[in-house]
């Protein structure tokens, strides 16, 4: 089987439970670090899937590698390459399908209940469960793009998830979360969680709180996610 090809943004943003998930179902994968100058690649087909993971900078900002990896999203996308994007993966590929992304009047920082509203979706892709509480640290959002189902949604901000021709999933909320991920965002950025003023954002106490207990529900709702997911590989 072909690669996965996991693109990674920043440094303290890597594929944590998404390459653990992986390695443990023996499927290939190669780390190209953006963040690092690795040149996006040409060929979508060289891969049997494509994850993006987040990243601290927006999709809409100036970046030269932003409209090469437009362009491969696209081509992924018309030769049914899969797609899973995880935050700002999720609003790089929208925004390359055509969607905007935008600033929310809502961001998002802690563990935050989403829904799944669809039923058919809900059994596809979560496992039936109609809710479950994710984990979220976005200060954008984006639009559907065209052809997309919205497949979870909340009450900050409606657009939580999206599916594309039922093999392309964006991902507002992150499932990839590891204890130490989330220890090491609430240090990188202390002064975000310093002192919430909003509902939607959460202090460090209450990110910390139970952590491995909420980790192992997130991590089996993963575990569905990235199974859906890879059905749709090709040899």
């Amino acid at each position: 089987m072909k690669p996965v090809a996991i693109f990674r943004f920043s440094p303290s943003e890597g594929p944590a439970y998404f390459a653990d998930w992986l390695d443990r179902h023996a499927v290939d994968w190669r780390l190209i670090a953006v963040d690092e100058g690795v040149p996006v690649p040409l060929d979508p087909l060289a891969y049997s899937g494509i994850g993006m993971m987040g990243g601290p900078m927006s999709a809409t900002d100036a970046l030269p590698w932003i409209e090469p990896l437009s362009r491969l999203l696209r081509s992924a996308v018309a030769q049914d390459v899969p797609v899973i994007g995880h935050c700002l993966g999720s609003q790089l590929l929208a925004q390359a399908l055509g969607a905007r992304v935008r600033r929310t009047a809502a961001p998002e920082i802690g563990w935050i209940d989403v829904e799944a509203p669809d039923p058919a979706s809900r059994r596809e892709w979560f496992g039936g469960r109609e809710s479950f509480t994710a984990f979220q640290w976005h200060y954008e959002v984006f639009d559907l793009p065209p052809g997309a189902t919205r497949v979870l949604s909340n009450a900050f901000n409606p657009n939580q998830a999206y599916v594309i021709g039922n093999i392309h999933m964006g991902l507002q909320c992150h499932v990839e979360m590891t204890p130490v991920l989330v220890e090491s965002w609430c240090d990188i950025a202390a002064a975000e969680i310093a002192a919430p003023v909003l509902p939607s954002l959460q202090s460090r106490g209450e990110i910390l709180r139970d952590l491995q207990g909420r980790i192992a529900a997130l991590q089996t709702v993963a575990d569905v996610v990235y199974a859906r997911w890879a059905h749709a590989f090709r040899n």
